[in-house]
């Protein structure tokens, strides 16, 4: 009997953990905001070379040719709340793709939805090559771009995972107008970011001690290199407060400062439409 209650105990944490690993993929309160969404998102094909690069992108209800957004995934992939924020940027006016960096790494040459759980994509993630993710995300840039309804002009923006390869990948492409990385570590090479030709503006959870130990070493490569870059701290945020604060179950200092954050980005952007 003593074993039976020890084997029913381990099924049931199992279960919960298991639910808690899938939580970051089946966000349905952020897919049900998805689908009332009344405006135009479609699915598109990014391509360069000999791959295919799966990539969502929504257009806001805007008369005026509008400055686009590239928008950078988190470590679990493509998920439904990423394409929300996709969403919520063209709300705010801006033409946002999010393209789906896992597209032919998943099971059967699947994208992130083909994934069975969030270390499967996890670990997926952590095997694509640098490289292939700056040519998906230059072809995001160039497809965007030439859109009729685009003003010519790109940010990019991502979180953890999203957030260093948005750092990143500002090294790479000099003619996006501004990188707004969301908790995501700077690269370390002074000739990397020497690279570097637009504004960096980070966003962080105060509450993020492993990434924020990161932003003495941006800010003094920054400095160096005479690049711009601003670093602001949201008091009591954790790592992903960005998606954390969206949730019905968000806390304070979170939801807080995902409030603010989304204040500031837009702040940004403006500025980027405006000069």
């Amino acid at each position: 009997m003593q074993n039976g209650w020890k084997i029913g105990l381990f099924i049931f944490v199992a279960l919960i953990v298991a639910n808690g690993m899938n939580s970051a993929l089946a966000q349905d309160w952020a897919k049900e905001r998805l689908e009332k969404s009344p405006r135009h998102g479609e699915w598109v094909v990014l391509e360069h070379d000999s791959r295919k690069v799966d990539a969502f992108v929504v257009y806001p209800e805007v008369a005026d040719k509008a400055t686009a957004v590239i928008v950078i995934h988190e470590i679990f992939g493509l998920t439904d709340w990423v394409r929300g924020v996709a969403d919520q940027l063209a709300e705010a006016g801006y033409i946002a793709i999010a393209p789906d960096l896992l597209s032919g790494a998943g099971p059967d040459g699947g994208n992130t939805s083909s994934f069975e759980n969030v270390d499967a994509a996890r670990k997926a993630i952590g095997s694509l090559p640098p490289d292939q993710i700056t040519k998906d995300l230059n072809a995001a840039v160039a497809y965007v771009r030439t859109l009729p309804a685009c003003n010519g002009k790109v940010v990019v923006t991502g979180f953890c995972w999203g957030g260093s390869q948005t750092f990143r990948f500002a090294t790479n492409n000099d003619s996006i107008k501004a990188a707004l990385p969301f908790y995501g570590s700077g690269p370390t090479s002074a000739a990397d970011i020497a690279k570097i030709n637009c504004p960096v503006i980070g966003f962080y959870g105060g509450n993020d001690a492993r990434v924020n130990a990161s932003i003495p070493e941006s800010e003094r490569l920054m400095k160096e290199a005479n690049k711009q870059y601003e670093a602001v701290l949201y008091d009591g945020a954790g790592h992903g407060f960005m998606r954390a604060g969206e949730a019905p179950d968000a806390n304070e200092a979170n939801r807080t400062g995902r409030e603010k954050a989304w204040l500031r980005m837009k702040e940004v952007l403006e500025k980027v439409s405006r000069d």
